[in-house]
C-alpha cells in the first residue's frame, strides 16, 4: 500500500485511533481504494489493521470500543478526504464526528486482520455523511 493519508497529512498526530505518532495507539493507515476495484464505492478509503491480543474483550473477540474507534477515525478521514477533493485544498480540513451509529452483526476475532472501508454518501456544505464497515 502507498503512503497512508495519516502519514501524508498528519505525521505528528497523536490521535489514539489514527495518529502515526502515537506509539500506544491503533495507528490505522487509511488509503484511497484502488480505482480499478469494481466493488469500491466512489471516494472509498480502505485500511487493513491487525488486532493484538490486548484488543480483545474476551475469548478472541475484538473489543467493541476498539471497533468504534477504528470506524470513527477511518470515517473521519473519508469525510476529510472528500472535502479536500471537493475544494481543491492542499490538505484535509479539521473534521469531527457529530453522530455515530454502530451495529454489531457478529463477533470480530482478534487473530486475523480486519479491513476497514468508508465512503461518503452525502455532502451538504461542510457536512459529510459517511458509511463504513469493518
Amino acid at each position: 500500500m502507498s503512503e497512508s493519508l495519516q502519514q501524508r497529512y498528519s505525521p505528528d498526530s497523536t490521535c489514539f485511533g489514527c495518529g502515526p505518532a502515537n506509539a500506544r495507539g491503533l495507528r490505522i493507515a487509511s488509503a484511497e481504494a484502488d480505482p480499478g476495484d469494481t466493488d469500491a464505492h466512489p471516494g472509498e478509503l480502505i485500511a487493513d489493521w491487525q488486532p493484538l491480543p490486548h484488543h480483545a474483550a474476551f475469548d478472541d473477540v475484538l473489543n467493541g470500543g476498539i471497533i468504534g474507534a477504528l470506524l470513527d477515525c477511518h470515517s473521519n478521514w473519508a469525510a476529510a478526504n472528500r472535502l479536500m477533493h471537493d475544494t481543491g485544498a492542499a490538505g484535509p480540513p479539521g473534521c469531527v464526528t457529530a453522530e455515530m451509529t454502530v451495529r454489531f452483526r457478529r463477533p470480530t476475532p482478534v487473530h486475523a486482520p480486519v479491513r476497514l472501508r468508508a465512503w461518503p454518501v452525502e455532502v451538504e456544505g461542510t457536512k459529510v455523511l459517511v458509511e463504513a464497515q469493518l
